[in-house]
């Protein structure tokens, strides 16, 4: 009887000793991670810019977890009914959660067909389409402020048969205050480094023209999740057999924006998924034309306009 060895190999080996701090994630071929971080331009490039980015770690102050479910029946009022049941028990034990409250957010009530077969004897079967019941679909919506609960209502969810969480959304009360918290900070240090390039420089901004362009973004957690498979694989080589492969499990885990492009973070340590606010601003400065600034020193001074037929007309020149 023969036997052959079989060899394990990694589908991918970074480094000949695997760092257990690293975590599976390093099994992917070729890790990604897409560039979600701010950045704003201006259409045309000038000569100088300066830029400021700023990241809230934000902890949610509420939050809304979504499930679906879907019952059927012989009748309108058997699949309501039933399905009424089923959320019932939610319902109550909501009501005994002060920080917690509920909705019930109808989505579907459509009939349901089936078919069956008529026989026949000298020709085929034939199928015909019959009302078989009604599907009844709602969606349940959840808002809670302690993250630990989810654990509880996904329990009695479960209990009523209903596995279904669709989603869990996040939610911050004052996201204004953030926002200048943020923008506070990030126009303290554009003004420092305006400074220093002028003190270092030895230029004055008095003569630049100037603009300056802002904005917002926010990342909430469930845009954050990425997809990864860590595995094994087999070194024997193959020759005209049928393989039947394992079906290889997909697991998620949460990414945040990395820091590493930001001037400063408030909140840079926290273990939970967060609201990420980010804020960035860019002032350019360019050097005025010799005309712009010889206007500007001597408004008063006007140009006029020789018609062909020798009128004269003053122009009015944009500053």
């Amino acid at each position: 009887m023969k036997k052959y060895l079989i060899t394990a190999v990694l589908l991918l080996v970074i480094h000949t000793s695997f760092s257990q701090v690293a975590g599976n994630i390093n099994y992917l071929n070729n890790v990604y991670y897409p560039d979600n971080n701010i950045d704003f331009k201006f259409r045309n490039n000038e000569e100088i810019i300066f830029e400021v980015k700023g990241l809230s770690n934000i902890k949610a102050d509420s939050y809304v977890a979504i499930f679906n479910v879907t019952q059927t029946g012989k009748t309108s009022e058997e699949a309501n009914q039933l399905l009424k049941n089923r959320i019932e028990a939610i319902q109550e034990y909501i009501k005994t959660k002060t920080n917690a409250s509920i909705y019930i957010d109808m989505i579907s009530f459509v009939p349901v067909y089936d078919y069956i077969i008529e026989k026949k004897i000298f020709s085929k079967n034939t199928y015909n389409e019959i009302p078989k019941g009604f599907e009844l679909q709602k969606n349940i919506h959840i808002k809670y402020t302690n993250p630990e609960m989810l654990n509880e209502i996904i329990n009695i969810c479960s209990k009523s048969e209903i596995y279904d969480l669709v989603k869990v959304d996040y939610f911050i009360n004052d996201l204004e205050k953030k926002k200048r918290e943020l923008t506070e900070k990030a126009l303290t240090i554009i003004k420092t480094k305006l400074g220093n390039y002028q003190e270092i420089i030895g230029v004055d901004f008095i003569d630049y023209k100037k603009k300056m362009i802002e904005g917002f973004t926010v990342k909430y957690p469930r845009e954050m999740y990425k997809k990864f498979q860590a595995y094994s694989n087999t070194s024997l080589k193959f020759k005209r057999t049928r393989r039947n492969e394992v079906k290889k499990a997909t697991k998620l885990y949460y990414q945040p924006i990395v820091e590493k492009e930001f001037d400063f973070v408030i909140n840079s340590s926290y273990i939970e998924p967060v609201i990420q606010l980010m804020y960035q601003i860019k002032i350019k400065v360019a050097p005025k034309t010799e005309e712009k600034k010889r206007i500007e020193r001597n408004p008063e001074t006007k140009y006029i306009l020789i018609t062909p037929k020798g009128d004269l007309k003053n122009l009015a020149l944009i500053k």
